[in-house]
């Protein structure tokens, strides 16, 4: 009995290990940054998780979760688009409410049902669907669109509340379309493989009786070698409460993201990227 005992709690380790909420992105999913190399610190919070989105036992990309604002800091992933069914149904993140659950994102319904989670549990441990409806002039705006891919089950993989923000409906379904399904394929039409960043700046509102921040900024940035071997980099960023999108250069964002998050400096790629 004492063998076996020790081997499950061996194995209970080794799945605590290699779960899906993961201690950092360095050599954990960092091959959705340009040359493996994460954002720096100067975007963490206080209460950060990083995860690698996992869907159907695959990564599709990674994101940094703000576990107090119930809003992710950022996520980051290749640029692959193309067209599908639009996905209808949301997901969670099984590992923000316990380490020992399945790594790969799964519905409410089903953590209740087939895991015996409760509900007060998942509402704990990040924003839940039902902190989404309701909204007075802002819906759910992704950070990785589900139309930069081009599977349906990478498609899939962007509908957890994980990668979504409260965001203003006029600047998501206009001007955030728009650097979405026209700036991005236009800048990124020379590259052999774009990375993109996108994220949100923590603001001063909430959502469901201040369990979800409503982001101050929206903002966005990509990494690329061209088919010239060059590499190019861009940048965006919108007021949250303004239909209006800025493109800027990805230096210019750094600076400016800085100073919105005040936690020190802010390096969103490799030095190789460049920032004029």
């Amino acid at each position: 009995m004492l063998w076996l005992l020790l081997l499950q709690v061996w194995a209970s380790c080794l799945w605590l290990g290699h779960g899906e909420v993961v201690p950092s992105f360095e050599n954990t999913c960092d091959q959705f940054f340009y040359q493996k190399m994460p954002a720096t610190k100067g975007l963490e919070p206080q209460n950060p998780a990083w995860i690698c989105q996992t869907f159907n036992n695959q990564h599709f990309y990674a994101t940094l979760y703000d576990k107090k604002e119930r809003i992710p800091v950022y996520s980051a992933y290749i640029y692959q688009p193309g067209t599908g069914t639009r996905p209808q149904t949301w997901m969670v993140e099984p590992q923000l409410i316990r380490a020992n659950l399945p790594k790969a994102m799964q519905t409410e319904e089903t953590l209740r049902g087939n895991y015996s989670v409760r509900q007060k549990d998942i509402n704990n441990s990040q924003a839940v669907n039902q902190d989404y409806l309701h909204l007075n002039n802002l819906n759910r705006g992704h950070l990785n669109p589900v139309a930069h891919h081009d599977t349906q089950d990478s498609r899939k993989a962007t509908f957890t509340l994980t990668n979504i923000v409260p965001q203003n409906s006029k600047l998501n379904s206009e001007a955030w379309n728009v650097y979405e399904m026209e700036t991005m394929p236009q800048k990124s039409k020379d590259c052999q493989i774009t990375y993109a960043i996108v994220g949100a700046v923590p603001g001063t509102s909430s959502i469901a009786n201040g369990r979800v921040n409503v982001p101050s900024h929206i903002w966005a940035s990509a990494c690329c070698k061209t088919n010239n071997n060059k590499v190019i980099a861009w940048a965006a960023i919108a007021e949250n409460n303004n239909n209006q999108v800025r493109v800027l250069n990805l230096g210019g964002l750094e600076e400016e993201l800085a100073q919105l998050y005040k936690r020190g400096p802010v390096s969103l790629f490799h030095k190789d990227c460049p920032r004029t």
